[in-house]
């Protein structure tokens, strides 16, 4: 019997511990990234850099019309090329690997990210398709 509670005590702590990361990673994805819905995301879209991070055949598939690819599996040798005073506009297919990307752009000096609410998944709006 004392071998289940030392079990039970070890489980709960992973649990404790586990729910503490996650806690941590959600508020360290909301402090580095605003979201913005799809009409707020159509707004200021043409003044920004906007940035698809999925795959390139994903991208390839159809993307945000005006877009271009930075693959998150790239991007953090291809991140230097995102200019650094200019907003970016990141998104990917729900919103996962953007959230990851704009973390990633946050801790080396970028300030003014946002990402699309939903990703490319939910996207109504203009898209292109290269054959």
């Amino acid at each position: 019997m004392n071998i289940n509670v030392i079990l039970n005590a070890v489980l709960l702590v992973v649990v404790i511990i586990w729910g503490g990361y996650e806690l941590f990673q959600y508020f360290n994805r909301k402090r580095a990234s605003v979201e913005l819905t799809e009409e707020e995301f159509k707004k200021e879209m043409r003044r920004v850099q906007l940035i698809d991070v999925r795959e390139k055949s994903d991208f390839d598939a159809g993307h945000i019309l005006g877009a271009r690819n930075i693959p998150y599996s790239l991007f953090k040798t291809r991140m230097v090329e995102i200019r650094k005073d200019q907003p970016v506009y990141l998104y990917d297919h729900n919103k996962t690997l953007s959230s990851r990307a704009a973390v990633k752009l946050h801790k080396i000096g970028y300030t003014e990210l946002y990402r699309l609410k939903g990703g490319f998944r939910d996207w109504t709006g203009k898209t292109k398709k290269h054959k």
